[in-house]
Parts: structure tokens; sequence; C-alpha cells
């Protein structure tokens, strides 16, 4: 005998409720991957910040060797300086660059007076070697096209 309610079966719920399931699962894994990959930023981040400290204190050291010494071209605690006299500013120039990674310093620019100092650069800097990515096919719009729209053959 037949029932005509038109409502939903038991084999209808079976499979709403594997098709919830498996929407919570992927979601699940979704934020998983996400925060993974936050974690993995957040633990860069704060190397990076770690590194430009112990920087930032070399650099501060030097520049306080400098102050208390007249600036010549050398080496003061295994960084090299550099140094001219600029008749614009009137001072003599220090340049210096004190390493962060493989890849970044912190490059130094003071100008040094007989009564005060002027910071310059103090700035991070990449030093790592830049490759252009050319892998990427790009239309640079050739004489081919009169209406400004690539022409297949």
């Amino acid at each position: 005998m037949n029932k005509g309610g038109g409502g939903m079966g038991v084999g209808s719920a079976s499979i709403m409720l594997i098709f919830a399931v498996l929407c919570l699962t992927v979601f699940s894994l979704i934020s998983l991957s996400v925060a993974e990959s936050d974690k993995t930023l957040a633990d860069t981040e704060a190397e990076l910040v770690t590194q430009y400290y112990i920087a930032d204190e070399l650099a501060e050291r030097v520049l306080a060797v400098i102050l208390d010494s007249d600036v010549t071209p050398g080496e003061i605690l295994g960084v090299t300086i550099e140094s001219e006299w600029d008749m614009d500013l009137f001072a003599e120039v220090a340049e210096y660059s004190c390493p962060l990674s493989d890849t970044m310093e912190l490059s130094v620019k003071v100008a040094v007076g007989e009564d005060s100092y002027d910071i310059l650069v103090w700035k991070m800097v990449n030093t790592g070697d830049w490759v252009i990515d050319d892998t990427l096919k790009v239309w640079t719009g050739g004489d081919d096209s009169s209406f400004g729209f690539m022409m297949f053959d």
C-alpha cells in the first residue's frame, strides 16, 4: 500500500546528513590549512623582527663609536664604514650596513657635524638576487591586431 504523504523519506535524510558531514569536514580541513599557514607566516615575521632588533642594536653601537671618535673609513665592530665629506650638509657622512639575514640588511647613513648628527637613512634593504618570472605568456600588443584584442588562427 502506497502512502501519498509526499514528505521526505529515510533515504533523503541520510543523504542530507552525509552531505552536511562532508561539508563540515571540508571546512574544518580548510580552517586547519589556513591556521597552519598563518602560524608559519607569524613565525617567519617573529624571526625577522628578532633579527631586525639584533641588527638595530649593532647599528646603534657602531653609531655610538662613530660619535665618540672621528669619522673615518674603516671597520667598527665588524661593520665596514664608508665616509665622505658632504659640502651641502657641511658634515661628514658615514654609511654602513648591518646584516639581518642572507637577503636583508639594515642600511644606515648618518651625517656627523661638530656638535650634532642627523640620521639620513635607517632602513631595511633587500640584498637578495631579483629573478624575473617570465613563465607566464602575456600578449604584448603586437601588430597582429588593430582592434586591441588578440586574433587566434
